[in-house]
């Protein structure tokens, strides 16, 4: 069942630091709503509720509503500021979403496969991810939780490209809107770094045994 996600605010009319300061205090997260044709609007939101809400990996590329003053409104989650060193969210920004209106939204990748990959299973390789979420375009409606990325058929030394991957209907990935020179690597299997280190070191021994052959002085042979 797919999630829904409600943000109770409280519309709030001070505003700057000494008001956002206030309502940290007061275990609130000072927010703006805006997009649209709407005019910007500053809210409050329950702090232990967001650290919920943020609990789930849904939440970064879902649709949200926002209660706030008897109305609903779907939003995204744009922005989110931390504390560098407290588990508190600082502010957030909400932009409005329209039905009929494109967005782009960042979605997580989940890699599946990795474990009976040939390139992992046969030759003890190891999987790397070169990305972890991917940009997408398309409407509210058409928007995914994630992105899967099958990985079950790799061999050592293959990667999975975003060309690959198969977004649900209605959903482009933004990247390759750029062109084919923007094709990425979202995730590889390479050899573990002890044997590649092993591999390193043994060229330079092959090297010298190959200078060693070579006449005394380094002068080079004659031409026959």
């Amino acid at each position: 069942m797919e999630a829904e996600f409600v943000l109770n605010a409280e519309p709030r009319s001070d505003k700057g630091k000494g008001a956002s300061r206030r309502l940290r205090r007061a275990n609130k997260v000072p927010a703006i709503l805006y997009g649209g044709d709407t005019e910007p609007e500053a809210l409050a939101l329950d702090h232990n509720e967001i650290l919920q809400r943020l609990r789930h990996e849904a939440f970064y590329s879902h649709i949200l509503t926002v209660a706030v003053g008897g109305r609903r409104e779907k939003a995204i989650l744009r922005d989110l500021q931390r504390h560098p060193s407290k588990p508190q969210i600082l502010h957030m920004d909400l932009q409005r979403v329209s039905e009929t209106e494109a967005i782009r939204v960042h979605v997580p990748l989940h890699f599946v496969g990795g474990d009976i990959a040939p390139g992992v299973k046969q030759s003890g390789g190891v999987v790397s991810h070169q990305m972890v979420e991917v940009e997408v375009e398309c409407l509210p409606a058409d928007l995914p939780e994630f992105i899967e990325v099958d990985l079950s058929g790799l061999q050592l030394g293959e990667a999975v490209h975003l060309s690959e991957l198969k977004p649900p209907k209605g959903v482009a990935i933004v990247e390759l809107m750029h062109g084919a020179e923007h094709d990425q690597p979202v995730a590889s299997i390479h050899a573990p770094r002890t044997a590649a280190v092993e591999a390193e070191t043994e060229q330079p021994a092959e090297g010298a045994e190959g200078a060693a052959e070579q006449p005394a002085g380094g002068a080079k042979p004659e031409a026959s």
